[in-house]
């Protein structure tokens, strides 16, 4: 399968989802911005993948990163964010999301798992409450130290000079 057809809308997404479950699959949920793609999150992104048999990533539109990162941000568009990701095997499903928090994306495909960074807590993971109110569970993944976009983004700035 290309790469950008793993890109799909939520109404195509619950197809898939609901046929996923059928099949008895695990699904995983995680999101995030993902602008410049480093180590770290290709180490969280496979041990997310790891938690069960098909993921799905929320992935922040351009709006939303702006909103959450600042003006300058996103470096990559999201199509050329979406498309990277997608085509990660261990990826199986890629969703755009505008609001603030992926709640909406979480409460309509209810994952099985649902993974956020070590990080974070369950008390404070967006979709966590539902989630577990549906029988899924919640896991938090330690990161990998020292990679961040932003720090990448200071480093080129710094050299840039």
């Amino acid at each position: 399968m290309e790469s950008k057809h793993k890109i799909v809308d939520l109404n195509k997404g619950l197809e898939i989802r609901a046929e996923w479950k059928r099949n008895n699959e695990t699904v995983v949920f995680t999101n995030g911005c993902f602008d410049i793609v480093h180590l770290g999150h290709v180490d969280y992104l496979e041990q997310a993948r790891a938690q069960g048999s098909k993921m799905i990533l929320g992935l922040n539109t351009d709006s939303s990163v702006k909103k959450l990162k600042g003006e300058e941000r996103p470096i990559n568009n999201e199509y050329a964010r979406a498309r990277l990701l997608a085509a990660f095997e261990f990826i199986d499903m890629v969703i755009l999301f505008g609001d603030d928090t992926p709640i909406n994306l979480i409460s309509e495909l209810m994952p099985d798992v649902l993974v956020k960074g070590a990080d974070y807590t369950v008390e404070n993971i967006v979709g966590a409450k539902e989630v577990m109110a549906n029988g899924g569970e919640v896991k938090t993944i330690t990161l990998v130290e020292g990679f961040s976009t932003t720090s990448i983004i200071n480093k080129i700035r710094k050299v840039g000079l």
